[in-house]
């Protein structure tokens, strides 16, 4: 049976779109993986961008909120911002939780260049993360 990943941000807009990516992809059948934030800022398009990078397309995913997944019964939830632990509803499920905090690239100031860097640097951070997490738990 394929496990349930929610991975859980502010805005649903960088962090946990990129971490859905890799899930899904280091994931491949195993798992069904969702994102959602506490709020919803549409999908970030530099986020898009540097997935692309690596080969995958993130553009066709969604800004969710959090409340449209109560329904479900997860196996995980990642959280990959600490407002987002912090405000992460209850789930009425043995969801294993876990927790990481990875800096905001949609924040970061500078030449395009710089923020275009800064995306990759977590990027590549969340790659680690989401291979590490697969290794482990599926």
């Amino acid at each position: 049976m394929k496990k349930k990943i929610l991975v859980l941000c502010t805005g649903n807009s960088c962090r946990s779109q990129i971490a859905h990516g890799f899930l899904k992809t280091f994931a491949k059948v195993e798992a069904e993986v969702f994102s959602a934030g506490i709020e919803t800022h549409g999908v970030n398009p530099k986020a898009v961008k540097t997935m692309m990078e690596e080969g995958i397309d993130i553009s066709n995913h969604t800004s969710n909120n959090i409340d449209e997944y109560k329904n479900i019964d997860f196996d995980f939830v990642i959280t990959v911002c600490d407002n987002a632990k912090e405000n992460c509803p209850y789930f009425p499920s043995a969801a294993k939780v876990l927790h990481y905090n990875f800096s905001d690239p949609a924040k970061a100031k500078g030449t395009n260049r710089e923020v275009d860097e800064e995306f990759r640097k977590v990027r590549e951070e969340i790659k680690r993360y989401c291979k590490q997490f697969v290794d482990q738990n599926l």
